[in-house]
């Protein structure tokens, strides 16, 4: 009766189940606005279920202005309570699960298998039981201290970076930051500079917050300066390290250029430094950052030396910011859980760090030469690569090839997954003959079989 089904294994009381039952009949007009429900005693009967029961689900009904209910009348279908059916004009065929790829090149992924999970595990639980009962609670924008201290000693002995620890604000990953840093420099009227082509998903964060962007060219050693004079910027968004995704270090010049615009325009250097633990010749190269460090905002990450997961990154703010950002970071999220940093701290302070990069540098080192070499006997002469070796991927242009849109769906079909440089331009058409070869993921063995599975598509 009433077309209530009850369930009475169910964990959802039954109380509840009639509640929904009798909402669900009212919102799509089954009960019409009037029309009375039965009495309570009635529908127990019916059910059979105490009467209790049914008046707890008639008093959830009441609550919520389902229904209405007066002395020594019955209960009614309140008015205006019925939703109308929305039509669709036809309801899209269900997707089909998309099967496995069997060539993978993305970009910006780690070998995920490699993380050290029992040390991460033995330190975070370490660090759960010495932590402060203080420190459950909000601990302010700028991230745990310690952290913070251990950040700032990790940048000294890898890059040679001096950065007191009061400079530094710990964010939920790069994307975070760009995300806070773009409403903290935002000026009517102004835009945003970037590389072009850059990552695309920065340029979402940044396009994001209403902002006019405006492209400057990138070679192969990266942002072109003579194209940053005459536009009106509050910031310059470039990746000097390495720049992604065609892989340029920028000289020195480049580097003194872009800071004259910056302090003669009043504007800020927003370096997004996301990879340049992974360099597989000579030292890291230095941050511009150190060039001047109150007009370049410096974005670090954990996310592509670690794990994506764990969504720790940072940022080295200029001191006139630092308020601004305490008060912009307290207004959205707050802070970061505590106990992810606190078990990061203890993985640097401890040296676990910096012996998980050594070890990985190594192994994605012989990644990118078994890519290189693969590449070599299979293309032969026909193609060359983009930048410097570093980070976990490689540019490549194939001369006279073309990878448009119909290039990506037939590898699609293919079970090949890689992405066309084209796909991170802004200004479309000047790199049309590039590849983006992600390796760090991908096992010797994975690299030639994808390589081979491309050569088959292409030729």
């Amino acid at each position: 009766m009433w077309g209530i089904e009850l369930h009475r294994q169910s964990e959802v009381p039954l109380k509840r189940q009639i509640y929904q039952v009798l909402r669900d009949q009212i919102l799509n007009g089954r009960l019409q606005a009037g029309e009375a429900l039965p009495s309570t005693r009635e529908l127990a009967s019916e059910l059979k279920v105490s009467r209790n029961t049914v008046n707890e689900a008639y008093e959830m009904l009441i609550v919520e202005g389902f229904v209405l209910s007066r002395q020594g009348a019955p209960t009614r279908v309140a008015d205006g309570v019925c939703l109308e059916k929305k039509t669709e004009a036809g309801s899209p065929a269900q997707e089909k699960p998309r099967l496995p790829f069997l060539a993978d090149f993305r970009t910006g992924q780690p070998d995920l298998r490699q993380f050290p999970r029992y040390v991460w595990k033995q330190i975070s639980q370490k660090t759960m039981q010495e932590m402060a009962p203080s420190l459950l609670g909000y601990t302010g924008p700028e991230g745990l201290p310690r952290l913070r201290e251990e950040i700032s000693a990790w940048l000294f002995r890898s890059k040679g970076l001096s950065v007191d620890a009061e400079k530094i604000f710990i964010t939920a990953g790069a994307t975070h930051a760009l995300h806070l840093i773009a409403v903290l420099l935002y000026q009517e009227g102004k835009e945003i500079l970037v590389e072009d082509p850059c990552n695309a998903g920065m340029l979402g964060a940044l396009a994001s917050k209403g902002y006019p962007i405006t492209p400057i060219p990138v070679d192969a050693w990266g942002l072109q300066p003579e194209y940053l004079y005459g536009k009106r910027a509050c910031a310059v968004y470039v990746t000097p390290s390495h720049q992604f995704p065609l892989g340029g270090i920028l000289p020195a010049g480049r580097r003194a250029q872009l800071i004259r615009y910056a302090r003669e325009n009043e504007s800020y250097i927003v370096e997004d430094d996301y990879d340049s633990e992974f360099r597989y010749y000579g030292n890291p190269v230095a941050p511009l950052y150190a060039m001047d460090p109150e007009r370049v905002i410096y974005v670090g990450t954990f996310s592509k030396v670690l794990f994506p997961a764990l969504r720790i990154g940072y940022v080295i703010l200029p001191d006139k910011l630092h308020k601004r950002w305490r008060r912009l970071r307290t207004f959205t999220d707050v802070q970061n859980p505590p106990f992810e940093q606190a078990a990061l701290a203890e993985f640097l302070h401890t040296r676990k760090f910096d012996r998980h990069i050594g070890r990985m540098k190594k192994l994605y080192g012989g990644r990118r030469q078994v890519l290189l070499t693969t590449l070599k006997e299979q293309f032969k002469d026909t193609w060359h690569s983009w930048g410097d070796a570093a980070g976990l991927h490689l540019a490549v242009e194939f001369p006279g090839m073309s990878f448009d849109d119909a290039f990506v769906e037939a590898s699609r079909r293919h079970k090949i997954r890689i992405t066309p440089v084209e796909y991170h331009c802004i200004q479309k058409g000047k790199h049309m003959d590039k590849l983006l070869f992600g390796y760090g993921h991908l096992e010797p063995d994975e690299i030639y079989k994808g390589i081979l599975l491309l050569k088959n598509l292409l030729l």
